[in-house]
C-alpha cells in the first residue's frame, strides 16, 4: 500500500510539458512528496521494531552437540496466584497475561500458588530419549503436562512433595523424561510451586550426556563427601583418644554439614531418606540451623571459652539452645515463613561465633585468628546463598556449588587449628604434670630428685667400681648485678647460668636448680680426678663468658664445690650438706671459685685414690 502510494506521487512530479535541462514541480507535489516520506520512515520503523520483537525469541533446538539446551525465552510463563488452575483450565483460558521466560530470571513464588509455563518443541530427531532438567533439589514440586490423542493432559511429578522413589526419574532433582517427534512439534505444561522464589534454569539433556554429566559431578561430590567423612572420623577418634570436647564438636560440626550439602544437591533424597518427602522439604532449613548451634559449641570449647569467661561460654550455650528451639520451629511452620525466621536467627548466630573468635584473639589466644580464617569463605558463601534465596543475586557457579568449594578450604584450616591445639595442649599438661620434679624458669630437674638420682649415680658408681662427681654451683654477683643493670638483669641471670650449665653437661649428665640462685650438676663416671679438677673451672670460665643481648660486664660470677663419688661419701644427703657447708664458708669476695670437698684442711697431705692424686 505504502509503495502504490508513494508511486502515485512520483507520477505526480511528472512534468506535463517536459522542457530541455528543466523539471517543473510544484509545490503541493513537494509537500506530499515529504509527507509520504515520513509516513514510510514511521512505517518502516514500526515494521523493524515489530519484526525484531518477532526474532526475539530463541528458538528450542534440541542438538546434541550443544548441551545442555537452555529453554531461555522460548517458553512463556504465569503464576497462578490461587494454586487452584487445572492444565485444561491452562490450556483453555486465553485471558491469561503470558511472560516469556528467562534463563537466569528469579521467579517470586510463595506458598499457595503456582507457575505454569508452556512451550513447544519443534520437530527434532527421535533418535535419542531427551529429559527436562530442572536444577533445584530444593523445589517442592514440578510437574510436566502432556495432551494425549483424547485430549487428556498426562502428568509426570516430581519434587520434595513427592517421595524420590516414585519420580519418573530418581535423581538429585527433577528429571522428566519428554516425548519428541521428528514430524510435529509437541506441546508442554509444566508447572512448578515452591514454598518461597526460586531460579532454575529450565534445560534439556539427552541420555547420553546425562550419563557423561553425572559421572563428573559424582567424581566432585565423592571427593567432597570423602573429605568431609574423614575429617567427621579423625575429629570423632580425637575426641576418644585425647579426650577433647572441642573435637567431639567438631566432628558433629563436619557430619551435620555434609548432610546439609547433601540435602542442598540432591544427594540425600536421592541416596539417604528417598522415601521421606516431608523430611526432604523442611531439612534444607533445619540442617543449616543445628549446624549453626553445633558451630558456636565448636568455638567455644577451641577458645577455652569456660575457663576464660563462663557468662560467655553460657551465652553461646544459650544460643546454641536458640538455634535448635529455631531448628524445630523451622520444621513445624509453612514453607512460605522458614525464610523470615531462618535468615535473622542465622546471621545473629553468625555474627556471634565470629565476635567471639575476634574477643579472644584479642586476649592472646593463638588459635582464634586461624579460626577466623577458617570461616571466612563459608560465611562468604553463606551470604551469598541467602542473597539468592533474597532474590538479591542471579543463579550461578557460586550460588550452586560455593558452599561446596568454601568448606573444602575450611576442613584442612580448621583440622590443622586442632592438631596444632592439641599438641600445645599435651605439652601443657606435661609441664603442669612435672611441676613437682622440673623447675618451671628452667627447665632443670629440681632438688628432690636431683637427690634421687645421686643416691641411684652413688649405687651404680659402686656396682661399676668407678668414680662419678657431684656439684653444686652457686651464683654469688646477684646483688652487685642489680646494683649495676638493673631488677631484670638480675632475674634474668639464673635463667642464663642454666643454659650455660645444660651446654657444659653431657646427655647422660643431669643439671638441677636447687635454689633461686643454687644449682647442682650429677657427672656420671667413670671419671678421673684430673677430670673432675678441670671441669669446674670450665664451669666457672663458660658462666663469666658475655650473654647475648645483655652488657658485656653483665656476667655470672660462679662459686663451684664438688665432690667425688664414691671416694668421698655414699651417703647422698650427707655429701649435699658438707658441699653446702664448703661453699657458705668461702667468702663471697673470694678469688678462689672452684672447692672440691675435704681440702679445708691445709696441713693434712692431700688424699691419694686408685685413680690418681685429687687436684687441689
Amino acid at each position: 500500500m505504502f509503495f502504490t502510494h508513494f508511486s502515485r506521487q512520483l507520477k505526480k512530479l511528472q512534468p506535463t510539458t517536459p522542457l530541455p535541462g528543466r523539471v517543473v514541480r510544484s509545490p503541493a507535489a513537494v509537500r506530499t512528496l515529504l509527507l509520504g516520506l515520513a509516513m514510510s520512515l514511521l512505517m518502516g520503523s514500526l515494521l523493524a521494531v515489530t519484526s525484531l520483537d518477532a526474532r526475539s525469541r530463541t528458538v528450542l533446538d534440541l542438538d546434541t552437540r550443544t548441551q545442555p539446551v537452555t529453554l531461555q525465552d522460548w517458553g512463556d510463563y504465569w503464576i497462578d496466584t490461587t494454586g487452584q488452575f487445572t492444565p485444561e483450565q491452562v490450556a483453555n483460558t486465553e485471558s491469561i497475561p503470558w511472560k516469556p521466560t528467562r534463563g537466569e530470571a528469579i521467579y517470586p513464588v510463595t506458598s499457595g500458588q503456582s507457575m505454569w509455563v508452556r512451550f513447544n518443541v519443534p520437530p527434532a530427531p527421535d533418535a535419542e530419549r531427551w529429559y527436562l532438567e530442572v536444577p533445584y533439589p530444593s523445589i517442592d514440586r514440578a510437574s510436566l503436562y502432556t495432551p494425549d490423542g483424547a485430549g487428556q493432559w498426562n502428568e509426570q511429578r516430581a519434587g520434595d512433595s513427592v517421595a524420590v522413589n516414585k519420580w519418573p526419574v530418581p535423581h538429585r532433582h527433577p528429571l522428566l523424561p519428554i516425548a519428541l517427534s521428528a514430524e510435529v512439534p509437541t506441546k508442554y505444561l509444566l508447572r512448578l510451586e515452591n514454598g518461597d522464589a526460586f531460579s532454575a534454569p529450565l534445560q534439556f539433556i539427552s541420555e547420553g550426556r546425562l550419563s557423561y554429566s553425572e559421572q563428573r559431578v559424582s567424581l566432585i561430590l565423592g571427593i567432597f563427601f570423602g573429605l568431609t567423612g574423614l575429617a567427621a572420623l579423625i575429629s570423632a577418634l580425637g575426641a576418644v583418644s585425647l579426650r577433647d570436647t572441642a573435637y567431639g564438636f567438631y566432628a558433629l560440626c563436619v557430619t551435620l554439614l555434609g548432610l546439609t550439602q547433601a540435602t542442598a544437591t540432591g544427594i540425600a533424597g536421592l541416596h539417604l531418606w528417598p522415601a521421606w518427602p516431608g523430611w526432604s522439604d523442611v531439612a534444607t532449613s533445619v540442617l543449616p540451623m543445628l549446624t549453626m548451634s553445633a558451630t558456636l559449641l565448636f568455638i567455644s570449647a577451641a577458645v577455652s571459652l569456660p575457663e576464660r569467661s563462663r557468662r560467655l561460654h553460657w551465652l553461646m550455650v544459650g544460643q546454641a539452645v536458640l538455634g535448635v528451639l529455631t531448628a524445630v520451629l523451622l520444621a513445624l511452620i509453612p514453607a512460605a515463613s522458614r525464610m523470615d525466621v531462618f535468615i535473622p536467627i542465622m546471621l545473629l548466630l553468625q555474627f556471634s561465633g565470629m565476635l567471639v573468635l575476634g574477643w579472644a584473639w584479642r586476649r592472646g589466644d593463638r588459635f582464634a585468628p586461624w579460626l577466623m580464617l577458617a570461616y571466612l569463605p563459608v560465611l562468604v558463601a553463606a551470604g551469598w546463598t541467602l542473597a539468592r534465596n533474597a532474590e538479591l543475586v542471579p543463579p550461578g557457579f557460586l550460588t550452586q556449588h560455593g558452599m561446596q568449594l568454601a568448606v573444602a578450604l575450611h576442613l584442612p584450616i580448621v583440622m590443622l587449628v586442632l592438631m596444632l591445639r592439641s599438641q600445645h595442649r599435651r605439652e601443657n599438661t606435661r609441664r603442669i604434670q612435672g611441676l613437682d620434679r622440673v623447675d618451671p624458669a628452667t627447665g632443670l630437674i629440681n632438688g628432690h630428685v636431683f637427690a634421687e638420682r645421686l643416691f641411684r649415680m652413688i649405687a651404680r658408681s659402686e656396682r661399676l667400681r668407678h668414680q662419678s662427681a657431684v656439684m653444686i654451683i652457686d651464683l654469688v654477683n646477684s646483688e652487685q648485678i642489680q646494683r649495676d643493670f638493673g631488677r631484670k638483669a638480675a632475674d634474668e641471670l639464673p635463667l642464663r647460668v642454666a643454659e650455660r650449665l645444660l651446654s657444659t653437661a653431657r646427655e647422660i649428665d643431669s643439671a638441677a636448680r636447687l635454689s633461686e640462685r643454687r644449682f647442682g650438676m650429677l657427672v656420671e663416671g667413670p671419671f678421673s680426678a684430673e677430670d673432675a679438677g678441670t671441669l669446674g673451672p670450665r664451669i666457672v670460665a663458660r658462666c663469666l663468658m658475655p650473654y647475648k643481648g645483655l652488657h658485656v660486664d653483665c656476667v655470672a660470677q660462679v662459686h663451684v664445690a664438688y665432690a667425688l663419688v664414691p671416694y668421698q661419701g655414699s651417703n647422698a644427703q650427707g655429701l649435699l650438706t658438707q658441699l653446702e657447708e664448703r661453699l657458705a664458708a668461702a667468702p663471697a669476695d673470694s678469688k678462689r671459685a672452684v672447692f672440691m670437698l675435704g681440702e679445708a684442711a691445709p696441713a693434712r697431705p692431700p688424699r691419694r685414690s686408685r685413680l690418681g692424686p685429687l687436684p687441689l
